[in-house]
């Protein structure tokens, strides 16, 4: 749109695992008692007919103290290692893990606070979820919802504010999203400048310009956030692949202001920038490029200390039978598969497949040693006959995979059932794990699997170099 304007760049470089507390818990927990408290829900709400809850944090606990570093992972610094200045933006801060930036307020809320010392610099914080596998199965839907009230601050005195709410990728965890925009970024709400308005974007495709007007992204442009500096609103996106095209919407307090079709976009960028895992991330950038088309800051009039306050997060799916979209193994069916046919349920080497396209055979340094199948790519694909899921329908497949492939490639591992040219029923993206032998296990979620079949793994990317190698897989209910 044409009153859009240009959107961060890349969020690139190598993420950094967390860090123990820095000094200064008492003396945090004094300020957030001495500050306003904000009402917050008791809990997630109730989970809405039809979904199942998958995952939430409602962030109860002590004031002064961390989120659960179970559920979340700091990043840290001004960049990634070996990755953009100013977290490819433009911002300024320095993210930290201090619970001067990020706490608990003791009231069920989660505080993301930027400060500025004497000499003028920002700190702040960003946060992600631990788990990179929130997805929608196929033929169903995923709903990632969190209530937030925005950094109370207008005006001259919240000039390069920038607090979000938004997801990645998968496969940007290992490679710190070098591989952006291609992997997917979902942006459920961002604020600048303290204004009353919000945006919502998918960033998608090429690094410049490309199928999703990068780096721009498809935005719903501004809306209006009236009171949301004062009061909690619940954001959320949807992900829905139970509808033909497949659909991505936005929703504030549960109005859906802006969808995506998928027949909007080419199918590899659709599919690479959807159908796959994706985590969670929460932060409060201070400058860059989106303040900087709204007036610009911080300035000199800048109050810090403004905290973006968040309730929960919560993420559903409908669509499956699972009670985890984590689970990757299953009990051993109580009815042997018949002889001549394979367990889907236990380990199926790659390399045993019945017909192939395009790829190679070689030894592997994974755990276990033997061979792997490499130099995958697109449109390569592996046949696997006679697959045996049992009269208990799978709903997970896991795959153990390696990737070294440069310049910011990615593609998806694919699985589909009884031809090439059926529809896949799960697949996930993939991207530089650091190696062609540095190994990975990634799951994802598949449509209920019962009965027995011939299973296809096929390769598609928008690149066309080769960009996996496969070890083994199973199917887990």
């Amino acid at each position: 749109m044409a009153d859009q304007p240009p959107h961060p760049t890349p969020r690139s470089g190598r993420r950094v695992p967390t860090r123990p507390l820095l000094a200064g818990m008492a003396a945090v927990a004094a300020a957030i008692a001495m500050t306003v408290t904000w009402s917050a829900q008791a809990s997630v709400p109730a989970t809405p007919a039809g979904w199942e809850l998958r995952w939430s944090d409602d962030f109860t606990g002590a004031a002064g103290t961390q989120p659960s570093t179970a559920d979340w992972l700091y990043d840290l610094g001004t960049s990634y290692p070996g990755g953009a200045a100013n977290w490819g933006t433009g911002e300024i801060e320095t993210m930290t893990d201090s619970v001067e930036n990020v706490y608990l307020d003791g009231s069920g809320n989660l505080a993301i606070r930027p400060l500025r010392d004497a000499a003028g610099n920002w700190t702040s914080a960003r946060i992600e979820t631990q788990r990179t596998d929130f997805a929608a199965p196929a033929g169903g839907k995923l709903r990632v919802e969190g209530r937030l009230r925005l950094p109370d601050v207008t005006g001259d005195a919240a000039a390069g504010y920038w607090p979000a709410f938004w997801m990645l990728g998968d496969a940007a965890r290992p490679v710190g999203a070098t591989n952006w925009p291609s992997i997917g970024e979902w942006d459920i709400m961002e604020n600048v400048n303290g204004m009353s308005s919000f945006f919502a974007t998918l960033h998608c495709g090429t690094v410049s310009g490309g199928p999703c007007n990068e780096t721009t992204g498809l935005s719903s442009g501004q809306q209006d956030c009236t009171g949301c500096q004062t009061s909690f609103h619940t954001f959320a996106v949807e992900y829905d692949r139970s509808v033909s095209p497949e659909q991505l919407r936005w929703y504030k307090d549960g109005t859906n202001f802006f969808s995506l079709n998928a027949t909007q976009l080419d199918a590899t960028t659709w599919n690479a920038a959807t159908q796959h895992g994706f985590f969670v991330i929460l932060n409060v950038a201070m400058g860059g490029g989106f303040p900087d088309a709204f007036g610009g800051g911080p300035t000199s009039a800048t109050e810090p200390g403004h905290p973006l306050l968040v309730d929960y997060v919560a993420v559903y799916t409908s669509g499956e039978t699972a009670s985890s979209p984590t689970a990757t193994a299953s009990p051993t069916p109580t009815t042997a598969p018949p002889a001549g046919t394979r367990d889907a349920y236990a380990t199926i080497e790659a390399e045993s497949f019945d017909a192939q396209s395009g790829t190679t055979v070689e030894p592997t340094s994974d755990t276990g040693g033997g061979n792997d199948v490499g130099y995958i790519a697109n449109g390569d694909w592996l046949q696997f006959t006679d697959v045996d899921f049992g009269s208990t329908a799978a709903t997970q497949f896991s795959a153990r995979v390696a990737s070294g492939v440069d310049g910011g490639a990615s593609g998806l591992v694919e699985v589909r059932l009884d031809s090439r040219d059926n529809a896949p029923i799960g697949d996930f993206a993939i991207g530089n794990t650091g190696g062609w032998q540095v190994w990975r296990t990634v799951p994802t979620n598949t449509s209920a699997i019962t009965g027995r079949h011939t299973v296809y793994l096929t390769f598609t990317s928008g690149q066309p170099q080769e960009f996996v190698n496969i070890n083994w897989f199973t199917f887990g209910r």
